[in-house]
């Protein structure tokens, strides 16, 4: 199996649209001989991620939320205060399925 580089420009793309045509090459769906227990996607590698669109409100309206488990123990951080490069790992990683292959899928994800 070779991986193939995929160069993807961010520049005026929005987050969420990017972050589906990121997650289908790194899962391997593009490729005719996908099969959902094997890891067979690309590298990719996404540049002028500082130019990436955020549209409506969400810059200041969307908030991130974590659960520690614990009573009081969930916290809140708006994506006004995140860096884009978290912003767009943190949608990949959440349109990844949640098993054993997702570390070795996000590990080709190249954030430049």
């Amino acid at each position: 199996m070779t991986r193939k580089l995929h160069k993807i420009d961010a520049t005026n793309k929005s987050v969420g649209r990017l972050a589906t045509q990121i997650a289908v090459l790194l899962r391997g769906k593009d490729k005719p001989e996908f099969e959902p227990h094997k890891d067979d996607g690309d590298i990719v590698e996404v540049a002028n991620i500082k130019d990436v669109k955020f549209t409506g409100k969400k810059i200041e309206q969307k908030k991130y939320f974590s659960y520690s488990g614990y009573p009081g123990g969930l916290k809140e951080k708006k994506i006004k205060s995140l860096k884009p490069e978290e912003i767009l790992f943190r949608a990949v990683r959440e349109m990844l399925p949640d098993n054993r292959l997702r570390n070795g899928m996000l590990k080709r994800l190249i954030i430049k």
